[in-house]
Formats: C-alpha cells, structure tokens, sequence
C-alpha cells in the first residue's frame, strides 16, 4: 500500500480553468491550500469526447471474415457508408469530435492503376489491407474507402460535411516521422514537391534531405521464417525484392540496409534536422519560451530558415484545414523535435485556434515541453493512467498508484488524453484485457471524471467488442488495423445501414446505454470542468469499509458539486465515504442532510449527513461499477 498522506490539504487540487483566444487548451492552476470558499471557475465550452473509428471497418456489414481475405471476400467499409444516421447516433452517444483513423491514401495491395496510382509492393506492405500508418499520399485519401477511385477526394470532402451537419469535427492523423517506401503524391498542389524527390542521396545526412540513407547499399527485404507477405500467397510483386538504392533509413529508426521483420520496414524515417548523431540542425527556442502564447512562436518561426520537411508538413496540415479538418492526431510525436512541434502546431492555431491537436507521446518527462514548448492540445495518457487503472482492472494494481499518477499530473491534467481502448491496446472485453466489458464501467467513470481533458472511446467499445478473432496480420484482442474485416458487434449495431442497435443483444444494447449517459452528462456537466479533490488518500484512513478497490474524488463548479466513486471489486461494497471539512467547506455545506442523485443511473440517491463540520455517506456500490453523485439543492 502507498503511504498515506496525514493531510488532505496536500491532495487538495483547485483547477481554475480557462483559455485566452491564443491557448485553446485548458491549465490547471493547482493550490496548496484548502479553499474557505468555492473558487470563481472560468469554464471552456465543452469537455470534447473524441470518438475513434477505423475507417476501413465501421461500415463494413460483410460477415466472411476470412483470416488474410481480399478485399472482394471479406468487403471494405467506405466512406459513403457512413451515413448521415450513423453519424447521429454518434453524436448522440456524445461525441464532439470523430477520429477517421486510416482515411489518408497509405499503401495498399490493390490495383489502381487505372486510376494512374502505382501499385505498392506486399514485400513491404503489413497486411493485406497496409498499415494506416504507411502514408503513401498526404494530399489524398485510401482509394479502397471510395465507391469511386477517381472521386476518393470529393467523397471525403463530402463525409467532411456529413460530419460537419451532424454536430462533429474532423479529426485525422498525420503521420510525421515516417512515410511509406513508395511514396508518390499524385493529388499534390502545384508547386509542392514529394518527400525525397530533391534529396542528395550521395550522404547520409544533409539538412534539407527527407530522407536519411544507407550510402553505397541497396535496400534488402528483411527475412523472417514466421512471416511471408499475404501469407505465402503467390502475387507477381512478392519475390522477396524491393527497389530502393541507395536504402534509407527505416522508420524507427533502424539504420541497416536489410532491417529486421520486428521494424518498421514498411516504412522509412523522415529528417527533420535531427544529425545522426542527434544534435539539432535548426534554431531552438528562447528561454521563457514555455509561457508564451501561439502567436509568438509563429512570430518567432516567421523570419527563421527551417529543414525542407518542416515546410513540407505545414503545407500538408494547411491543406487539410482547408479542406475542413478540425484536428489532428499526431502519430509518434514523441519521435520528433520539439521544435517543429512549436513551428506546426502555431502555424496551425495562426490559420483557426479551435483546430485540436492531439499526440501520441509515451514518454512522461517530456510531457511538458510538449504542451508548453510544442504547443499540444493534448497527450496520450497512456503510461499514466490507463496503465494504472487497466492494472487495477485487472486485479494487478491498487487505485493507490492511481492517486499517485494524478498528482504527478496535477499541473497538466487537462491535457491529459484519457482512454481505455484505441487502435493499439487490447479490447477491455478480450481474455487478454479484463475478459469482461462490464469491467470498463468503473475505469471508464474514473477515466472520464478526474479532469477537463478529452475522453477517447474507440469504436465498439461501448458494445463490449471482444477482437476475439485472428484477422491474418491482425491478432485477436486487438481489432485489426492490417486487414479487410469487419468487427462483429459493430456490424449488428449497424443493422444494415439503419444504425439502431437492432441486432445487439441486451446486454450491448445496456453498456451502449451506459456509454452514452456517461459520455453526454461528461461534455455538459460544469463540474467536470472545474474544481478537484482527492478523495481517496482520506478515505483510506478514515473511510469506514473504504479500501484500495475503491477510488473517489469530488469535483465541482460554482453551480454543480460532485462526488465520484468507482467500485473494481466483482463484488457488492458496503462502505461509509467521508466527505473532509475542506470541501464541505468549499461547498459551503452547514450541518444538515443533503440529497446525491447519481447521474447515470437518476433512480439511485444517497443522503450526506454533515455534523460537526464532517461529512458521510452511507453506500451499497454495485460491483463493477461507477457513481456520478450530484448534489441536490
């Protein structure tokens, strides 16, 4: 067990949040101190709940699901397929935004040349279906996800707009640290060169080269006795020979000629400046940089001469806001320089301040460069609280460590991208993971509540998805990224094109429930986005019944006061919370009783009894599950 703190004044966390027209994102803005009264909260609009579909699946009613099928045995899921009735009842979930995982052109098996797109090479494709992470054209969209090739890009625009009707922003991914092998920009602007195209391929290194090579060796194929592309099947490009002289470097990084099977080999690193032997070719911000606004990072960039690659990805991420994209998803952030972070990510804000930018970063000690030097929106909380709280689901951790991981982020909480399943983990659902859906219930309750920080659902997780199959490239547990598939439980929500749930059991019909009133009360509620306190330390001391498979917090604005508690045991907790004076204090409570009504579950109320300055309450919490209490005036 950690060791407790004595003083709840030292877990007391006031978040006063807010943003100035040059910095979207909220801060925090922590006290030491117990409040004597509620603290004036300056609230942002909304709490955003980003709703993550792979593209290439959600429309996707085709049952086959033949580990390494075609495209024409198992069906693609396109963009016309989702409708604008699926896209309420997305929104009615509670989404604000919606993540189009997989929508850029990336490389894929198909022919297209028809369409005058060159064919990729499965010797250096993932998959069946490619990687959505192997960028073969940034100005372009999948043609495998259009009804017509030749119109790939009108029918995103279109889906843009769909989205835009229903109440949705764009979210979509860019991918700077690596582009596939065989990129070619066929869609590009005038004037716009491709990656690599204006490279010194005689050095290893130089400034404005995209690429980094393997001077004087040619690509080699890397070998392996598990894996043959599409599974030994015999296609005329798969001879275990891929064109690139001289090789580059793949896009983890690997620097030989011939990487091995576990790289990246599908794709290589893109230069940003960065020496081999990782000094920095390019100005770097000033001191105090950290504390100031977007506006003055772009002044600083305008007159600055930057690396070919830096410029290369404005005018991508430019011409997707102009096409209507309303954020971006930055894959692998923490692989590239800060700087460029600072240099994008103001240019960004410069054209619209509301465009989100998300990125995915794992690394803890640089969080805050991120946000303050690189000018993120939000981070990936992954090492942090999913890791803990998934431990704690699976009965490997205590909620302890989960305290422990919010105060080590008390200063950037409402950066903090909260979630419990993406493209990349395993489903909640799957034996892997906690084996049960239900079993998300209390992380996601936690998960959602602690801060002002956007919550992420991945599509099929409010259904108790399991992944249970292997797709070909695509292992269960995780539902495939590689593979033509279609995801089961999604597939009888979509109930052919009617988007009603009318082929879900009830207990899918009963957690999706359970989403959406966690998701809609989470973007609405005030409360959310203002004050926190720790709840759990003082509990674990002097919380009758209280112990480390329970977890609390309060949370509070001047108009709505919560009280938040997650029970993770499999079984019924009966147990006395303690509400601390300083809360009550805060929310100047007098002695008396006081009527909580749960917001997800309005038939459930509870009383707190205030005496003497002390707060209890007395609770039966259901196994597996969490509790919003609300305070009724």
């Amino acid at each position: 067990m950690m060791k407790l703190k004595t003083l709840f004044a030292a877990s007391l966390m006031l978040s006063a949040l807010g943003c100035s027209q040059e910095e979207q994102a909220p801060r925090d803005m922590g006290s030491a101190q117990p409040p004597t009264a509620p603290q004036a909260v300056t609230l942002v609009e909304e709490k955003p709940v980003i709703y993550q579909v792979m593209t290439r699946l959600f429309g996707n009613t085709n049952a086959t699901n033949k580990p390494w099928g075609t495209i024409e045995e198992n069906g693609v899921g396109k963009f016309n397929d989702i409708t604008p009735q699926a896209l309420e009842a997305i929104r009615k979930l509670g989404a604000t935004h919606i993540w189009y995982t997989g929508a850029l052109h990336h490389a894929v098996v198909g022919d297209y040349t028809q369409y005058g797109i060159s064919n990729d090479d499965p010797d250096v494709v993932k998959g069946r279906a490619g990687s959505p992470y192997a960028i073969k054209d940034y100005y372009s969209v999948n043609p495998d996800l259009a009804e017509n090739p030749a119109e790939r890009l009108q029918e995103f625009r279109d889906l843009i707009k769909r989205s835009h009707d229903a109440g949705l922003k764009v979210v979509i991914d860019i991918v700077p640290n690596h582009v596939a092998r065989a990129y070619e920009s066929l869609d590009k602007p005038e004037g716009v060169r491709d990656f690599g195209a204006d490279d010194d391929k005689t050095v290893t290194y130089a400034r404005d080269n995209n690429f980094y090579y393997v001077v004087g060796e040619d690509f080699k194929v890397p070998e392996s006795d598990e894996y043959q592309p599409l599974n030994g099947e015999t296609h005329p490009l798969v001879d275990g020979k891929f064109e690139e002289s001289p090789a580059k470097w793949t896009g983890n990084g690997a620097r030989a000629a011939q990487p091995d099977i576990n790289d990246w080999y599908e794709t290589v690193k893109i230069n940003f400046g960065v020496r081999p032997d990782d000094s920095k070719d390019f100005p770097e911000l000033p001191e105090g940089f950290a504390d100031k606004g977007f506006a003055e990072h772009a002044a600083f960039w305008a007159d600055k001469d930057v690396p070919d690659s830096w410029e290369k990805f404005r005018d991508i991420v430019h011409y997707w806001q102009d096409m209507g994209v309303d954020g971006f998803r930055y894959d692998m952030a923490g692989m590239v320089p800060v700087e460029f972070w600072s240099y994008l990510n103001s240019s960004i804000k410069a054209r619209n301040p509301e465009t989100l930018l998300l990125a995915e970063i794992y690394t803890p000690e640089r969080y805050r460069d991120y946000i303050h030097l690189g000018k993120m929106d939000y981070l990936y909380d992954k090492v942090g609280t999913y890791d803990t709280v998934r431990a704690v689901m699976e009965g490997k951790g205590s909620i302890d460590q989960v305290v422990e991981i919010q105060d080590s982020l008390a200063d950037i909480a409402p950066h903090m991208l909260r979630f419990l399943e993406n493209h990349d983990e395993q489903r909640i659902a799957s034996p892997e993971f906690a084996g049960d859906a239900e079993m998300g219930k209390p992380g996601m309750v936690v998960s959602t509540a602690l801060s002002a920080a956007p919550t992420l659902v991945y599509f099929g997780q409010e259904l108790a998805e399991p992944a249970s199959e292997d797709a070909g490239f695509g292992k269960a547990s995780r539902t495939t990224i590689f593979d033509y598939w279609s995801v089961p439980t999604v597939r009888r929500w979509v109930n052919e094109g009617k988007f009603d749930g009318g082929q879900l059991t009830d207990e899918e019909k009963a957690l999706r429930e359970f989403y959406q009133r966690l998701l809609n009360f989470s973007t609405n509620s005030e409360a959310l986005r203002g004050a926190f306190a720790d709840l759990h330390v003082f509990n674990r001391e002097h919380g009758e019944g209280y112990g480390e498979q329970q977890y609390a917090f309060a949370r509070w604005s001047d108009s709505e006061k919560l009280l938040v508690i997650a029970n993770f045991a499999k079984e019924e907790k009966n147990l006395t919370l303690q509400v601390p004076s300083e809360v009550l204090s805060a929310w100047q409570l007098e002695d008396g009783r006081y009527r909580l009504v749960d917001q997800l579950d309005e038939t459930t109320e509870v009383e707190l009894v205030v005496s003497e300055g002390k707060g209890k309450i007395q609770l039966a919490l259901a196994p597996v599950n969490g509790y919003i209490l609300q305070l009724q005036r």
